[in-house]
């Protein structure tokens, strides 16, 4: 018979995991952010965007940008992988993600970038025919679009949120194959996992009262919670198929 942990447990079990290991996972957060501050200021500095061309040339630049996001996402997921099995990590565990199937991990977003990049442009469309001239219709559907891409945004992150750990404990499957599985997983805990993540939201909203500092203990603190999660899928998942 499964038995899934409660949010409360899981974030119990991330406490103690990250126990002397802060120093790992606050200097993996101040690589990857200072990595996409450093591209995000480069763009704006070597592309101008004030001419048609210049902003989508930077628009396409920035979107690039956010598929190699997904390779730090995948060493990130690798690194707390290691965390919650107990075994030792360095900071570099951070770049894993670029020499281990990178391509993989690249698929991966681009899947989840593509529909968020869908939704925005239909909304950014619909905000720009509502206010040339003002027009009430187009400003309703805005709203809609901007409400519902968010909802289709928010739901496509749940199904596929999976695939970067299991990228690592199963890198002989195709990017296809491995969203196909974090789908299959998903079935019955999106709502769980939603919980967990807006469990978080008033801690992060503290956190800003300290300038953002208290985010390099929140960041690992939120990821271990949600390695967590995943383990608990990948343990009653094989309880099921042990019992069935």
């Amino acid at each position: 018979m499964s038995s899934y942990k409660s949010s409360a447990e899981l974030k119990a079990i991330a406490k103690e995991q990250l126990f002397g290991k802060y120093a790992v996972t606050v200097s993996a957060c101040i690589i990857i952010c200072f990595f996409t501050l450093a591209a995000g200021m480069l763009s704006d500095f070597l592309i101008p965007s004030t001419t048609a061309a210049g902003a989508f040339i930077h628009f396409l630049f920035d979107f690039i940008l956010s598929l190699f996001t997904g390779i730090f996402t995948s060493g990130t997921a690798y690194l707390f992988l290691k965390i919650a099995c107990g075994q030792p990590v360095s900071t570099l565990d951070v770049f894993y993600g670029f020499k281990a199937n990178p391509d993989k991990a690249l698929l991966i977003t681009l899947v989840l970038q593509a529909v968020s990049l869908i939704t925005a442009r239909l909304a950014g469309f619909f905000s720009l025919q509502a206010f040339m001239p003002v027009r009430p219709v187009m400003l309703l559907a805005a709203s809609v679009s901007l409400v519902a891409g968010l909802i289709i945004s928010t739901v496509l992150s749940l199904i596929y949120s999976q695939a970067y750990y299991l990228l690592h404990d199963f890198p002989e499957y195709s990017a296809k194959e491995l969203l196909r599985m974090s789908r299959h997983m998903m079935k019955g805990h999106k709502g769980r996992l939603f919980y967990i993540e807006i469990s978080f939201l008033p801690l992060f909203l503290l956190g800003s009262l300290s300038f953002g500092l208290a985010y390099l203990w929140l960041i690992p603190y939120r990821r271990a919670a949600l390695t967590n999660f995943y383990m608990d899928l990948v343990k009653n998942t094989n309880t099921q198929r042990e019992t069935a």
